[in-house]
């Protein structure tokens, strides 16, 4: 059968005049876009495609002599997927503003829809680079967001852990869960369930559900009491339990300090303190305490530095995940 006419208006980015194949992407929520590409091209990349372009029958739609296929796919997302195959996807180590994650987030659930495995993976590293499976990646990310003025009234990372996580799920990349339920929680449950925080409010036709499920909500509170647990232990066992070492040369002085610091910490922290980056505060904090002498302060620097470590990488555990190193693996062995 064929279509007699496609207008010039529902022609997207890109359209070759020398394609061979059209994809006409239709969804439920947004008007139909028309896309002129090269058969070869897409199949080269996709299986999927591949399997479609095969399977498509002389009598199907066509225009201009070109087979028509709709897509139930948001147009954005298709015209970026096609654009990523031909060109490379943009911006691939930065997430310069809240558009960037959405782009993403469009490549990442398209290339997984259509089984395109390396811009799955580029789009997963994309994500990692701010939603980290390491310590050093969760320091540099907490550096960039206290150090990096806000874009569009939205502060770094932009986007809200909430709206990484659904994207997470419904890609299933479980490597990035453990960061973002780790920041979910410094979040008020109250003010999830209002969806009322201006990173959930943002406008996009790739923005993620901004819906917290009932397995979101039992991880949110296995995670936060795993900070608060966290905390109190630090607090109480690693500052304020803590006996001078053998080599000490101020047992008074250290001993009292120490128990200054923890009093000091234990009235610091709220609901919402990041135990891992409140470690690193302590140790910042030594500096009130000129009293503790140079073996002590050296040793409790050594023993945080452990610390974090091991709440780090117990994080995945935390909501019955495997070990960092397992999800690793896992995501990876897909590709």
């Amino acid at each position: 059968m064929d279509v007699t006419h496609i207008p010039q208006s529902i022609r997207g980015d890109p359209w070759f005049e020398d394609g061979n194949i059209i994809l006409l992407a239709d969804s439920e929520d947004s008007t139909a876009v028309a896309f002129k590409v090269h058969r070869g091209v897409l199949a080269r990349h996709s299986e999927v495609f591949q399997s479609m372009f095969e399977g498509a029958q002389p009598n199907e739609e066509s225009f201009e002599h070109c087979p028509v296929v709709r897509l139930h796919d948001i147009p954005v997302e298709l015209s970026n997927l096609i654009k990523a195959l031909y060109d490379g996807p943009h911006g691939l180590y930065h997430l310069r503003g809240i558009q960037d994650f959405f782009y993403f987030a469009g490549i990442l659930r398209i290339s997984s829809k259509y089984c395109i495995a390396h811009l799955r993976t580029q789009a997963i590293r994309h994500l990692m680079q701010t939603w980290s499976h390491t310590l050093r990646g969760h320091d540099d990310m907490l550096e960039r967001a206290l150090n990096t003025p806000e874009e569009a009234g939205l502060s770094y990372p932009y986007v809200h852990p909430l709206h990484v996580l659904n994207l997470a799920k419904a890609t299933d990349v479980r490597i990035v869960v453990p960061s973002a339920v780790y920041f979910l929680s410094l979040y008020p449950l109250a003010d999830i369930l209002r969806g009322e925080h201006p990173k959930l409010l943002v406008e996009h036709p790739s923005r993620p559900s901004s819906q917290l499920t009932t397995e979101d909500l039992q991880n949110y509170t296995l995670m936060f009491q795993y900070r608060v647990q966290l905390i109190l232990h630090f607090v109480r066992k690693t500052c304020g339990a803590r006996l001078p070492i053998q080599k000490c040369s101020n047992v008074t002085g250290c001993r009292k300090s120490f128990s200054q610091l923890s009093n000091r910490l234990a009235r610091e922290w709220l609901p919402r303190t990041g135990p891992i980056h409140f470690m690193s505060q302590a140790v910042d904090e030594l500096t009130d305490f000129p009293e503790i002498c140079g073996p002590c302060r050296a040793a409790f620097k050594k023993d945080v530095k452990v610390a974090r470590e091991e709440a780090w990488n117990n994080l995945p555990m935390a909501i019955s995940l495997p070990p960092w190193d397992q999800l690793e693996a896992a995501e990876f062995a897909k590709s």
